[in-house]
């Protein structure tokens, strides 16, 4: 390595950087324990709250704001239908498109699923004050929007 090259843990903001991966990988880790007992995982639950807030999106849009490839969504829906959590319908206006929609056990398993998320980020976040909280979802916010522009800008 070059002399007058700097080290990724050199940098200023590599703490920040490390804590933000860090922590999102243990959120994940710790919300996938709490999924156990209803035999989902994080991904489930990421579609299923989708589902439940945008009734009748696309597989094509669920995808997008999940920020996952159409391959990913291929492996997981068809599990989740064949439980009878999801139901595909296609669309009146363009058979080509597949809406998706809860069932009634999906909406049962979503809102158990929301209540252990909601119980885990109160736990989690509960001695940060709420300007704090509302602080770095901005920041957060702000990376999200530069990393996905700089995605679209390479595609």
């Amino acid at each position: 390595m070059n002399k007058n090259q700097s080290l990724p843990w050199d940098h200023p903001r590599f703490r920040s950087w490390i804590a933000v991966a860090r922590a999102c990988q243990l959120m994940q880790q710790s919300l996938a324990r709490s999924l156990a007992d209803l035999d989902i995982k994080p991904p489930h639950l990421d579609i299923l709250v989708n589902l439940c807030r945008f009734e009748g999106i696309s597989q094509q849009e669920l995808a997008r704001k999940l920020l996952v490839g159409r391959s990913n969504m291929s492996m997981l829906l068809p599990q989740m239908e064949k439980r009878g959590l999801i139901e595909r319908r296609g669309d009146e206006r363009d058979k080509r498109v597949l809406r998706l929609y809860l069932t009634g056990e999906g909406r049962r398993l979503t809102e158990s699923a929301m209540t252990i998320q909601t119980d885990l980020i109160e736990r989690t976040l509960s001695d940060e004050p709420i300007e704090q909280c509302m602080a770095t979802a901005s920041s957060m916010e702000r990376i999200i929007t530069m990393l996905l522009k700089d995605l679209r800008d390479d595609d």
